[in-house]
């Protein structure tokens, strides 16, 4: 009776044991994002795996171990440039002001030498979406540095986050969280902005260049 009761109890603790470790927190979302915010940023992720994964059912993880980012990246892209542009506009404006207004904000920029100006997207890198990032960053320090990097440089950058950190094994980007998840379809999708909504300008200065 003793060994079954003891098996019993050896049983229900490893259950708990493997539902905690498979369960992802919401603290960080619910502390700086309404509930019609955090689910505008769950459309959000939704939208990017869906774009950049249609081939594979919206599996990341399988799909980011199978597209050929190598290719990719000599091209001078990455798995973003799978996104339809035209479809993340139409996202924007799905999205309330109030989501969009906490991780993206407009920029003036230049081209020289033809002095052409330009509207550009640019992180906010004082708002709740960095919040949010600096307190997920107190369990992971990988996004801890990315979150102080987006915050430097006011951008998202291409090389704050690297593919094969993603591919690696036991990588701390857990392709099963949905704040990972949150994280990467934001950052994908700025740098699809930020390399696709200006693209006739920048051949037109180059142009003027030659």
């Amino acid at each position: 009776m003793k060994k079954t009761l003891l098996l019993t109890f050896s049983i229900l603790i490893l259950l708990i044991t493997i539902s905690c470790g498979t369960k992802y927190s919401t603290a960080e979302l619910k502390s700086n994002f309404t509930n019609e915010e955090i689910n505008d940023l769950k459309e959000i992720t939704t939208f990017f795996v869906k774009n950049v994964c249609a081939e594979y059912d919206s599996d990341l993880k399988k799909c980011f171990r199978e597209v050929n980012h190598d290719s990719l990246t000599a091209s001078g892209t990455g798995i973003w440039a799978r996104i339809d542009f035209e479809e993340q506009k139409k996202l924007y404006d799905r999205i309330s002001p109030s989501t969009f207004n906490k991780i993206w904000m407009y920029c003036e920029s230049t081209y020289y030498p033809s002095g052409t100006k330009s509207k550009d997207i640019c992180a906010v890198a004082f708002g709740k979406y960095q919040n949010y990032l600096t307190e997920l960053g107190k369990a992971n320090p990988r996004i801890a540095k990315y979150a102080d990097r987006i915050q430097a440089s006011g951008a998202f950058n291409g090389f704050d986050i690297q593919y094969y950190e993603i591919l690696k094994p036991n990588s701390v980007f857990d392709l099963n969280d949905p704040n990972i998840q949150l994280i990467l379809a934001i950052h994908y999708l700025s740098l699809n902005d930020e390399m696709t909504r200006n693209t006739h300008l920048m051949e037109q200065n180059e142009q003027t260049f030659e």
